[in-house]
């Protein structure tokens, strides 16, 4: 009775690395290392519910499925946790991590009012009258003076004609060094920016004022004073 043969392995000599060359009887063309497997590119799954999944891959096994708890462990331990319980502290954590106290902004309004100042540029059309949103304002033109670097008055009036449209450098100038976000010597000159952590809600404003700026075609005094 003919019956079928498993493959057959035709060995061959060692390779420079010592490893064993295997051939198949089937295909003697197709000369590999022993253990030698097909690399293959990572597909990555997103699932918003673990739940309602692991309840549709139940329904799916049929009455062979185990009960949703076992189900639910599976998938824990097949994405790398130990059980369910600790995929599930997992994501909390990470969470947590996502929305820190420090990332949260506790005045949105006043971050809306702030960023009206401004045009679709980025540019500030007017001295806000409120005082908190002048103090937004000023963190926005903050942002965009180099860091650690002395500046003559010349050069502060630059940076600041680029970021502002009723021409007048000198009050935002001595606003800012009011508020100690600027210095400078007695004698007006070697303006510095005061390096310190902006509040949730100036970090708001630089971020979404930044996109602005970007869309801008002529290049900002920033940018020459880099080159």
């Amino acid at each position: 009775m003919w019956s079928a043969k498993p493959a057959i392995e035709m060995k061959t000599p060692s390779d420079s690395s010592g490893r064993r060359l295997v051939k198949s009887a089937t295909n003697e063309a197709a000369v590999r290392p022993l253990g030698y497997t097909m690399t293959k590119t990572p597909v990555s799954l997103h699932v918003d519910d673990v739940t309602l999944f692991a309840r549709s891959l139940s329904s799916q096994l049929g009455v062979d499925s185990p009960s949703h708890l076992v189900v639910m462990n599976m998938i824990a331990r097949a994405a790398g946790f130990e059980n369910f319980q600790h995929m599930r502290a997992a994501s909390a954590a990470k969470k947590r991590m996502l929305n820190r106290p420090e990332d949260r902004v506790s005045d949105a309004r006043a971050v809306e009012r702030t960023l009206h100042q401004f045009d679709v540029r980025g540019r500030l059309r007017q001295w806000p009258s409120r005082r908190g949103v002048q103090t937004l304002a000023l963190w926005a033109l903050w942002a965009t003076l180099p860091a650690q670097t002395l500046m003559e008055e010349r050069t502060v009036n630059d940076f600041l004609f680029d970021e502002h449209l009723f021409n007048d450098p000198a009050t935002l100038r001595r606003t800012m060094i009011s508020c100690g976000l600027l210095t400078r010597k007695q004698d007006g000159t070697d303006y510095l920016r005061v390096e310190q952590q902006p509040s949730a809600e100036a970090i708001a404003v630089i971020r979404v004022l930044g996109s602005r700026r970007r869309t801008r075609s002529r290049p900002s005094a920033l940018a020459e004073v880099k080159r």
